[in-house]
């Protein structure tokens, strides 16, 4: 089964100004067990170093069942949750093995870089003033948005409209696809 990228980028989320995934979506995603992930962690110490893997506190627990609205953590669970960064999760790719962790990293890394390659050029294009500089950027980040959402749209003659608004800058991006017959 191939791992796509809505079922990665809803997994990804903001704690201590990184984009991490918990260790329960990282479980669900490879098809393991939670405690295997951590068990993973635990035997090998040396591969995951500050900056890859970091324990929640009971707030930040607090504060994701609150605003994600789950019961996915218990609290009569000993273990706090896991987040892994993007690098920790490149790690856990050499060490988990099968089939699926193997496709589902790719799928992972590809999600990590779209993310930051649509933020960079949004970035850029709030600050350059050149008109036809705008423009290609504008069209590459729709290029992005398309190929992210590309697979995820319905095909039809008619377009497919893509609105992102940024508080200083309107992004729009048309999307022309045809069925095929």
């Amino acid at each position: 089964m191939l791992i796509k990228f809505n079922n990665i980028e809803e997994k990804i989320i903001t704690l201590r100004n990184e984009k991490v995934i918990i260790d329960s979506d990282v479980a669900e995603l490879y098809g393991v067990e939670t405690r295997d992930i951590n068990k993973s962690v635990k035997n090998n110490p040396d591969k995951f170093p500050e900056g890859y893997v970091f324990e929640l506190d009971k707030q930040e627990v607090e504060d994701l069942r609150w605003k994600i609205s789950t019961t996915k953590w218990s609290s009569k669970s000993r273990v706090l949750p896991k987040a892994f960064t993007e690098k920790g999760l490149y790690m856990l790719a050499t060490i988990l093995k099968s089939q699926k962790a193997t496709q589902t990293t790719i799928a992972i890394i590809e999600t990590f870089t779209k993310i930051r390659e649509l933020s960079r050029t949004v970035s850029e294009l709030a600050e350059v003033k050149d008109e036809s500089e705008q423009k290609s950027l504008m069209q590459k980040s729709g290029e992005i948005i398309s190929d992210i959402l590309g697979e995820e749209m319905k095909t039809t003659d008619t377009e497919t409209t893509v609105e992102i608004n940024f508080a200083v800058l309107k992004f729009k991006h048309t999307i022309k696809r045809k069925t095929d017959k």
